[in-house]
This record gives C-alpha cells, structure tokens and sequence, in this order.
C-alpha cells in the first residue's frame, strides 16, 4: 500500500493576463513555497510574476526547440511541445530540479503561461517525486485577456487587428487544451474577478480540496499580508467586444468555450467536459478551413525569405534562363547565332587584346 505524502505542487496555469499572477502570489504569501531565484517584477506586473526563473529558462528553451510560441493558435502544437519533451533526458532533469526544491519546502507552487504546453512533463517528474500533484486554471473574460495582452505586450502587426485574431485564437486553443490536459486529475478553476472581490472564498475552497497545510494554518498575520497584496485595481484592463476586432464566427467560439469553463468551475461534470471536446473539434476544423485560405500568403512568405536569406549569405541570384540550358544544347548554336543572342540580352563577352 502506498504511504501518504505531504508533497503537493500546485501548476497556476491558464493563459497569461489572466490573473495567474495574484492566485500564485496568494499561494506563496500563505505559506507555499515558489522555487527561488524568480523572475523580477516589471511594469507589466509590478506586483512580480510568482514564476521560477528556472521553469521559465526552461519552458522557454523547449519551446523554442519546438517551433511553439508561448500564445501559439495551431492545435498540432501540442503534438510538437509533446514530442519535444517526451525525451528522457527532459524528464530525468526536471524530476531532478523538483526533487531538489522538495529539500526546501513540501508544498510548492510552480507558476508559468508556458507551462500547459508541458503538463504532462510536469505530472511524470512530480509523481517520481512521490508528491501530489494539483492544477489552478484562472478564468478571465477574453476580451479582457486580449485587451491586456494589447496593452502590455504590443500590437501583432500593428495598423490591423491581426493581433486581436491571433491572441483571441490562441486563447481558445490554450484554455481548451489546458482543460483536457488537466482532466482526471486534481483541479479547480478561479475566476480572477472572484479572486479579486474575496480571494479568502477561493483559496481556502483550494486549501481544502488540495489539503494544502500552508492555505488550512493560515496565521491572521499571513491573511492580513494577501489582503495588502491583492488590490482590486489589478484588473486595470476591462475591454469588450466592442474594443476587439474579430470574425463573427471566432468570436462565437471564444465565448461558447468561456461558457463551456464558466460551467466546468462549478460543475466539473461529464457532460461539460464533453462540451470542450466538441468545441475542441469545431477550433481544429475552423483553424485547418483559416490555414486552407492563407495557403498562398503562406507559400509567398516562404519563398520572400528564402530570398532574404540568400541575399544575406551573399549567394548569387537565381540563373538566367540562357544559364539553365545544358551546355551541351548551347554548343549545338552556330557561334554567329549565339554572339548575336548575347548581344540582343546584353551580355556580349569583352573582346581580347588585338
């Protein structure tokens, strides 16, 4: 029989601008432990990301030898993060890296938008460390996603709404996957507003559903030290569809798949698990039909920067049609006919020295 472990590791996952940020912060500030060094607040989260610069090097460098962005729209991107990451040198260092981290503290909260690419990674090194794992997926509105991304991160293709129709994909493709890769295991999802009206409601609900020891032995001190770390005016962005930019028919998706979560938060059912994976499938069909139309903006793209790249690395240009014939044909015009052919292209050869 196996013993029980005090080993827990909370994943704050979901996609980034969605408040995974405050629900790690919480965590840690109520006694939870986030592997240190992390990455240092900025302007964009002046109240610090609650992320291991370690897992963030690392997500980074995977999905890079992936091809994957962080907000990535492709549903065969999970295939390539989860081909990347399969590897046994992958798996034997991060179980390595966590096993150390369990020599500091038995409960940890690890924090990153990159990580559901790698959740599965994720649950194999934690379960070979005989710890527990459990999963935060934040809910925000995507209008209010996308709206911060905008505003924090910058345009995608600036002077269009090219931006706001990949962010809004990729959003959709994000929060469905996550949902199914998580399914079967310990979980909650928050509403980030929730977390911000009484974040006391929720994260003690977590405490309980994850018998989290730091979360149930809350001293009064640690409570007062959230209330000082959550403030309301984090949710500074609060755009509608009115303000974004995209087709009728990806906005309908976007906000089915948020209904489809808005239900699974208070009733983790069958039927509403059922529901993603249909929405999973209408995502994968509309993305291939999107794919299908760019084709030839796609091929004409490929070929402008397969010429840049032999322009920088200083190759000739392509050869003439003249070039391209065998020498062989070439020897077959009489030399009369083929000195009045360069000299009607303008390529006659420089005569010698008399």
């Amino acid at each position: 029989m196996t013993e029980p472990t005090s080993r827990r590791v909370v994943f704050v996952v979901g996609s980034g601008r969605s408040g995974t940020s405050t629900m790690a912060g919480t965590l840690r500030t109520l006694g939870l432990h986030v592997p240190q060094p992390e990455v240092v607040a900025d302007a964009t989260n002046p109240k610090g990301f609650g992320e291991p610069r370690w897992v963030v090097d690392l997500h980074a460098e995977l999905l890079a030898r992936s091809n994957v962005q962080v907000s990535d729209a492709r549903p065969r991107a999970w295939l390539d993060t989860g081909t990347t990451s399969g590897d046994h040198a992958t798996r034997e260092r991060v179980a390595t890296w966590l096993e150390e981290q369990f020599s500091v503290a038995d409960e940890l909260v690890v924090k990153d938008p990159r990580a559901s690419w790698f959740l599965g990674l994720w649950r194999a090194a934690a379960e070979r460390c005989g710890a527990t794992p459990s999963y935060v997926t934040m809910l925000r509105p995507v209008t209010e996603v996308v709206g911060s991304k905008q505003t924090y991160y910058g345009r995608m293709g600036a002077g269009s709404d090219q931006g706001a129709i990949t962010r809004t994909a990729a959003w959709v493709n994000m929060m469905l996957h996550t949902e199914r890769a998580t399914r079967g295991q310990q979980r909650a999802f928050v509403h980030y507003g929730d977390l911000l009206d009484d974040w006391t409601q929720p994260v003690f609900a977590l405490g309980e559903a994850f018998d989290l020891t730091g979360v149930k032995t809350a001293m009064a001190v640690d409570i007062a030290e959230v209330h000082r770390f959550i403030d309301p005016s984090l949710r500074r962005v609060t755009m509608t569809w009115d303000d974004i930019g995209v087709p009728d028919r990806l906005r309908e998706l976007a906000d089915e798949t948020w209904q489809a979560l808005d239900a699974i938060s208070t009733d983790d059912s069958a039927k509403h698990q059922e529901w993603c994976d249909q929405l999973r499938t209408a995502y994968a069909g509309q993305y291939a039909e999107a794919e299908a139309f760019a084709h030839s903006t796609v091929v004409a793209q490929r070929r402008t920067a397969a010429a840049e790249a032999r322009r920088e690395a200083g190759q000739p240009a392509a050869r003439s049609a003249a070039d391209r014939v065998p020498h062989a044909v070439r020897a077959m015009v009489p030399p009369a006919a083929r000195q009045k052919l360069r000299r009607a292209m303008g390529r006659e050869r420089p005569q010698g020295p008399a």
